[in-house]
Parts: structure tokens; C-alpha cells; sequence
């Protein structure tokens, strides 16, 4: 999908939205370990994750490959030191894995093993891996859940908006137009998820973008440095801030509050 399609597309999805910008889109729940800084839950009336992968399931064509996520938690046992388990990493340098589709997991390993997104310190652990390892570490991970985050609350009020709406001005498309109103991402598309992933982690690689850094050469590697290289490093930081406190609404819980 080309930047103008991804903008346009934003535009639509944030005129329909705009109810959906309500206080209860920003709500929050309280954290006793950082009382400044809270999770942030989408509006409740978010789409559930796509179910393309399912569906790639049940109608794969012969010679497609598909993972196997008991398969993948067995190799994904030296994947645990840097990202946790369950793929909860516990060091903001390693990304979180929980909860990542598998087409974006398998997209990302391919692009570091062929080198046209280098990353020395995973060499040693893909660098034998197979197509098949990737798809069955993909749905390992794509089978669990990240644990949700928390943005700052100086920065919900503009991380929100520029997720939710983009920023015309700036020529900033909203980010939910691929990652979803949940930032659960868009399997089908292999657009990431985002939500509950490390600020730190997020910034780091939106300032990457910003400075022209690609992964890969297709479609798919041109979008974000088009987009990040429009953002100023405090909407860098606040956009980060959001979607690490971004997580599924909880309607039990909504409702109580």
C-alpha cells in the first residue's frame, strides 16, 4: 500500500471515528508501581484482530507454508533470554514478540537473514533457521498476548490524536489505518502489532525511519520512512508513549469504571 493510500485510507477511518474519540477512548487505569503514567484502552467499540490468519488456515493453497505454534515453542526456547518467554521481553531493548502476527514475524526474520535488515546480534540464532522455523516461531509468538504497558499521561492527549487522526498538516496519516484501532496490526497486510510494545523500543525505530532507515525494498519497507520523516521528535515520543499503553478494551472493566 502506497503512503497516499495509507493517508487516504487514514482520513476516511478518522472521520468515522470521531465519536470514538470520546473520554472513554482515553481511558485509563490506575498503576500502583507509576502513578504518572497509565495504560491507555482504545474506544470500546474497537474491531476484534482480523481473522485472515485463521482463514489463511483453513484455506491454504498446496505448497503454502503455515505455523505451527506448538512446533515454534520448542525453537523458541533461545528466543526467551532477549524476549521473554512468552514473548514479554523484560529489557525495553528487545521488542515484544506476544501477540505479533505471524506474517510480520516471518517477514522480519527474512529480512535479517538475507541481510537487507541487519542485525548482527540475531545472526547467530537464524542464520540455519528455515522458512518453515520462521512460520511456526511466528505462530508461537502470534498465539500469545502482550502484556499491556503504559503511556505518560503529558503525552496521551497528542499521541492519541496522532494515532487516531494523523495530523493533515503535517501530512501524517492516522497510525490506526494499519495497526489497527487496538493497535493489534493488520495480519492479512502484515501490518505489526503495536500495542504494549516498549516506548523506548517504538521511538528508537521511528527515529530510525525518520533518518531514512529501510527494511527491505518493497511496498510494504516504503511506508514508514515517508511517514516518520514528518514527525517531530516530540510527536515521536508521544506516539511512542501511547501505543505502549494501548491495549484491548476490557468491557468488564470499562463498565465498572
Amino acid at each position: 500500500m502506497s503512503f497516499r493510500r495509507v493517508f487516504a485510507l487514514s482520513l476516511l477511518i478518522a472521520a468515522g471515528a470521531a465519536a470514538a474519540q470520546a473520554p472513554q477512548g482515553q481511558a485509563q487505569q490506575p498503576n500502583t508501581a507509576t502513578p504518572s503514567a497509565s495504560p491507555v484502552a482504545p474506544p470500546s467499540q474497537a474491531a476484534p484482530q482480523p481473522p485472515e490468519a485463521k482463514a489463511a488456515v483453513d484455506k491454504a493453497p498446496a505448497g503454502l507454508l503455515i505455523g505451527e505454534a506448538k512446533s515454534g515453542e520448542g525453537k523458541a526456547t533461545t528466543c526467551g533470554a532477549c524476549h521473554g518467554t512468552d514473548g514479554n521481553s523484560s529489557d525495553k531493548t528487545y521488542p515484544k514478540l506476544a501477540g505479533q502476527n505471524e506474517a510480520y514475524v516471518v517477514r522480519q526474520l527474512a529480512l535479517m537473514k538475507s541481510q537487507k535488515r541487519p542485525n548482527p546480534l540475531m545472526m547467530p540464532f537464524i542464520g540455519n533457521l528455515t522458512d518453515q522455523d520462521f512460520h511456526d516461531l511466528g505462530a508461537f509468538f502470534a498465539s500469545k498476548r502482550a502484556l499491556a504497558g503504559v503511556a505518560d499521561d503529558k503525552l496521551v492527549a497528542r499521541g492519541q490524536a496522532l494515532y487516531r487522526g494523523g495530523d493533515a498538516t503535517l501530512g501524517v496519516p492516522a497510525c490506526m489505518a494499519c495497526h489497527g484501532p487496538d493497535g493489534r496490526g493488520m495480519a492479512g497486510a502484515g501490518y505489526p502489532q503495536l500495542a504494549g510494545q516498549w516506548a523506548d523500543y517504538v521511538q528508537a525505530k521511528l527515529k530510525d525511519f525518520k533518518a531514512g532507515t529501510t527494511w527491505g525494498d518493497d511496498n510494504n519497507a516504503k511506508i514508514m520512512p515517508d511517514i516518520a520523516k514528518h514527525l517531530a521528535d516530540n510527536d515521536i515520543a508521544a506516539l511512542a508513549s501511547y501505543v505502549e499503553g494501548l491495549h484491548p478494551a476490557d468491557a468488564k472493566a470499562t463498565a465498572a469504571r
